[in-house]
């Protein structure tokens, strides 16, 4: 499998390692046949990149504190880009500093210049949404546990991929294991989550292949997650019966490759 299953690990076990252009990366998950990744991102302040520079890949990201500046628009604190490949990116900077979660479709480096015309394919174009100004909406699938909303970040119109923020009130729960046909990643915002697993706290992440059972979930606290799907839409399948749910799970018994294996005694 080209990126391993993962589930779960606090990023606040994983180093910061410095790139090439003065940023602070901390990979979360990474595809070794493509490169695309998944990390967390530290801009200091004052940083500046100067443009113009496009990517060849997607260029995805939401701001978890302080502030960035891309062509002209500044996101903080619940703010989220998606700039497609072929996207110009005209100049960027931090005059604070910042925290982003960020998602590339690939691992080519950004290309000097302006992208050549007709590269971009600007219906796929999210250049700047204040998650404090977006609505909370439902609609969710008629098995899905009551006491959840969720705000939309993305639905690709192209990949048909999807991005969102769900909240839920404490002690909600889901008794019923599901399963995806596409890829399922998530990021925790804040709030604890409970699940097989163990107890994820904010900085948990996970990275599901699909048709990878998961569940039963819930929290004691209430919690707001970032998710995003790849190969399409999200649809999910039920199982028929309910399971019991440890609200105390006494250990951290992780999904992890083995190059991850070591953070297990780190959490238990």
């Amino acid at each position: 499998m080209p990126r391993p299953h993962i589930e779960f690990v606090q990023q606040q076990d994983l180093a910061f390692e410095a790139a090439h252009d003065g940023l602070d990366v901390k990979q979360l998950s990474r595809d070794t046949e493509t490169g695309a990744s998944s990390s967390l991102v530290r801009v200091p302040a004052g940083w500046r990149r100067p443009g113009p520079i496009h990517y060849l890949a997607d260029d995805e990201f939401y701001v978890l504190s302080g502030d960035l500046a891309i062509s002209g628009t500044t996101y903080t604190e619940h703010c989220y880009g998606f700039l497609p490949g072929g996207y110009t990116q005209t100049g960027a900077h931090s005059d604070n500093g910042a925290l982003i979660v960020r998602f590339l479709s690939a691992g080519a480096a950004p290309v000097a210049g302006e992208a050549p015309s007709g590269a971009l394919d600007e219906r796929r174009v999210v250049r700047g949404l204040n998650l404090f100004e977006q609505p909370w909406t439902g609609n969710f699938h008629p098995q899905f546990p009551l006491g959840a909303g969720r705000k939309w970040l993305r639905r690709d119109p192209v990949t048909r991929d999807e991005t969102w923020i769900l909240g839920t009130l404490p002690l909600r729960n889901g008794r019923r294991p599901e399963k995806h046909p596409v890829v399922e990643e998530m990021y925790l915002i804040s709030g604890e989550l409970i699940g097989p697993q163990g107890v994820m706290r904010p900085g948990a992440y996970f990275w599901r292949p699909p048709e990878a059972w998961h569940g039963p979930y819930g929290s004691k606290t209430g919690c707001l997650m970032l998710f995003r799907t790849v190969g399409g839409p999200l649809s999910t399948v039920y199982t028929e019966e309910e399971q019991d749910f440890e609200w105390n799970p006494e250990r951290y018994h992780p999904i992890l490759p083995t190059e991850l294996s070591h953070l297990v005694a780190t959490r238990a």
